[in-house]
């Protein structure tokens, strides 16, 4: 346990580095002065300066080591203690006013120990403060507690001089056993996490993670705790060895403990009443409110952590929101919803666009020999009202899991997929498409709400929201080779094809192998309708992106260029939401491994890099794509082809734009969602008029400059 020693008062504020860790010829406040470079002129009280303050009820153990600058007004502090170097910059007869909040500038009722305070502060009951620099116009209120460290670290991983090992903070992510930790640092971004937990087998590429990350910091002692300019701070309990930045509002906190929380005036960061944040790294602009507890952790910027949400070992991404809930050992990429009392969510890697509904327990069964294992999620993971996720299971994206116990590991191999529990046959049942045929709404919608919600203003990586990208269309593809096996073993015949062509209504059953470990069947609905959607929707795709880049004028050049560089579908891979073809991968870690990449931030320079080949790439893969669905030479791709093409794409957009209408229409025309209300005209009143759907809107508007476009390329 700790102890109590005795030590002489007028020593009190001093000696903050100790002797053994402070360099030959440098004094306790070197750091101090480099982190706060201040131009301005201290000097020390003048007599009659001393006389004001003491009659004030000020005390200090030495006057001389109380610095002021000429906007000095020593009337403006009242029933104060200062030990220690203490620097007070310019102060002015005015009060500071921040919302209801009206304080006069100057230190009241306060105990300040080595400290820097900026220019027109306004502190008032900060009962302990001690080796801070605090910002210009900052608001303290009623804060009980603020001490920083030596060795303080800020929420990075990483160690000062002296430091045990042990006391090393990781991110135990995706695993609880910690076989994928990573060390935390400020700036540390969701790709980041995700390379570093994957390729553990590579010790060499590991160390490299491990090394520039302790190359961002040093292990020097003696950095001093900050406040950044005009942060509020209020009503709360304990701060120690934190980093706030500037504009921040902080009320009514239990404790902020080895934690650096980025905030700008335009990107201000928020953090409410009751919380408890210790070991974590928050981002710009999140707000964290109402008895959230958090320990280790790095909240993503524009993120929100609500309502006693619990945030452990866990990773959290650009604009999601987590509230009420419990998080565990879970890495989580950009667009995260879960807020709901009941869900749970723990060892799991879930790569965006994803929401948790009521209920979900996703991992932590605890009825293993050993920890639990992993899940892993593709973007738009969707796990409905109560259901219960085994280890180890892998979800391709856009999968929708009906309510239900599943008891047994998952590999679901279908993108856009609704997985369900058929209890009375005790079989899985799995409809591929299940997205596109039945709440084409909600799917569509998808990418204009997370686009609108992306809140960055530095968007160094290209985050991607649309539904038909590499990492979808991909997975189309490995449904399709799915579909067909499955036809071909159920049926016993060698050429699937034969029957998935066929519009015959059939009564066979069609059972999957491999996509659940137990002895019970998997039943694969509606195969053809699924096969032959998967297949419209990767030409739909070429077609999209081909409009969307390339130049109709000189067509036929512009896409022989791009045929002559040669097609080949590659696979990418989501790395924290950013897409990235695998040989690019590849490339960007060899050369970090041979250290031509040597710093986190040449890895995100990269990023950017790779961010902006995207479109290209991704134009590219779509040609690839399209040349193995038709099965056909794009020698061939003659004018007859691009306008059935073109004629078909247009089809299709219809019959989504169609399809968002007639899927939201079903909830104006059920009679029993229309029984609680005493008439349309109320249901219009609570719940919007159909015809005034925002989203239904804009889709007829979109489709109509398809059209338009279409016409531009055919003729």
């Amino acid at each position: 346990m700790g102890y109590i020693i005795k030590v002489p008062l007028n020593r009190i504020g001093y000696d903050f580095i100790p002797a053994d860790y402070l360099p030959e010829g440098k004094d306790e406040y070197y750091l101090r002065f480099e982190q706060n470079k201040s131009n301005k002129n201290y000097r020390n009280l003048t007599e009659e300066e001393i006389r004001i303050l003491e009659l004030n009820n000020n005390e200090s153990t030495d006057w001389n080591d109380v610095l002021v600058t000429d906007k000095f007004i020593p009337q403006q502090i009242k029933r104060s203690k200062f030990f220690g170097l203490v620097r007070i910059g310019d102060m002015e007869e005015v009060y500071l006013e921040y919302r209801d909040i009206r304080l006069p500038v100057g230190i009241y009722n306060s105990q300040i120990i080595s400290c820097d305070l900026g220019d027109c502060v306004a502190l008032h009951q900060v009962r302990y403060i001690a080796h801070f620099i605090v910002g210009n116009e900052v608001i303290l209120l009623n804060v009980n507690e603020m001490e920083t460290s030596s060795n303080a670290k800020f929420g990075n991983g990483i160690l000062k001089e002296g430091d045990p090992e042990k006391s090393r903070i990781f991110l135990e992510l995706c695993n609880e056993n910690g076989g994928r930790s990573v060390l935390p640092f400020d700036g540390m971004q969701a790709a980041d996490v995700y390379l570093w937990t994957r390729n553990r087998q590579d010790k060499e590429l590991q160390k490299r993670f491990f090394d520039i990350t302790n190359q961002k910091f040093n292990d020097i002692r003696g950095y001093y705790s900050e406040i950044g300019d005009r942060t509020v701070i209020k009503n709360s309990h304990t701060f120690k060895n934190v980093k706030i930045g500037s504009d921040a509002y902080i009320k009514g906190v239990s404790k902020l403990k080895n934690v650096t929380i980025n905030s700008t005036s335009e990107a201000y960061t928020q953090i409410g009443e009751g919380c408890e944040l210790v070991n974590g790294i928050i981002g710009y602009g999140c707000r964290v409110f109402y008895g959230v507890k958090a320990v280790r952790f790095i909240l993503s910027s524009y993120s929100q952590l609500k309502y006693g949400a619990r945030l452990i070992n866990s990773f959290l991404g650009d604009n999601s929101t987590i509230s009420c809930c419990e998080v565990l050992n879970s890495l989580i990429f950009p667009a995260h919803e879960q807020h709901h009392n009941n869900s749970f969510l723990c060892a799991a890697l879930i790569k965006g666009q994803s929401n948790m509904a009521a209920g979900a327990t996703v991992g932590s069964n605890h009825n293993s020999r050993g920890a639990d294992g992993e899940i892993i999620a593709g973007r738009g993971f969707w796990p409905g009202l109560c259901v219960s996720l085994k280890h180890n299971s892998r979800f391709a994206s856009y999968t929708l899991i009906v309510k239900g116990d599943f008891l047994h590991e998952l590999d679901i191999k279908f993108p856009f997929s609704l997985v369900s529990n058929d209890v009375t046959h005790d079989r899985l049942v799995i409809v591929p498409g299940y997205w596109f045929m039945y709440n084409m709404y909600a799917l569509m919608r998808n990418t204009n709400k997370f686009i609108s919600r992306d809140k960055r203003s530095f968007k160094n990586q290209y985050f991607e929201y649309d539904i038909l990208a590499p990492d979808t269309v991909n997975e189309i593809f490995t449904g399709i080779k799915e579909i067909k096996s499955a036809v071909s073993k159920s049926l016993n015949i060698s050429d699937p094809l034969q029957w998935l062509n066929n519009n015959e209504k059939t009564t066979e059953e069609i059972f999957l192998d491999n996509a659940e470990f137990s002895k019970r069947k998997v039943l694969l609905l509606k195969p053809k309708e699924s096969f032959h959607l998967f297949k419209k929707l990767v030409r739909y795709y070429a077609v999209c992106q081909i409009m969307e880049h390339v130049d109709p004028n000189g067509f036929n050049d512009n896409i022989k260029s791009l045929i002559d560089k040669g097609l080949k579908r590659e696979e990418f891979e989501n790395v924290g939401s950013q897409l990235i073809p695998v040989s690019k991968l590849d490339d960007l870690l060899n050369n970090l491994k041979s250290e031509q990449i040597d710093s986190w931030d040449e890895m995100h320079s990269n990023y950017r890099q790779l961010s902006s080949d995207y479109v290209q790439d991704k134009l590219q893969h779509s040609l690839a794509s399209l040349q193995e669905i038709t099965e056909t030479d794009p020698q061939n791709w003659n004018a007859e082809f691009w306008n059935e093409l073109f004629d078909e794409a247009l089809q299709t957009k219809k019959w989504i734009c169609d399809e968002i209408y007639n899927s939201r229409s079903k909830d104006y025309h059920n009679p029993f969602r229309l029984m609680v209300y005493e008439s349309e005209a109320e249901m219009n009143e609570v719940v919007g008029k159909l015809e005034d759907n925002s989203f239904i809107n804009l889709q007829s508007s979109e489709f109509e400059n398809f059209q338009s476009r279409i016409k531009d390329f055919k003729s």
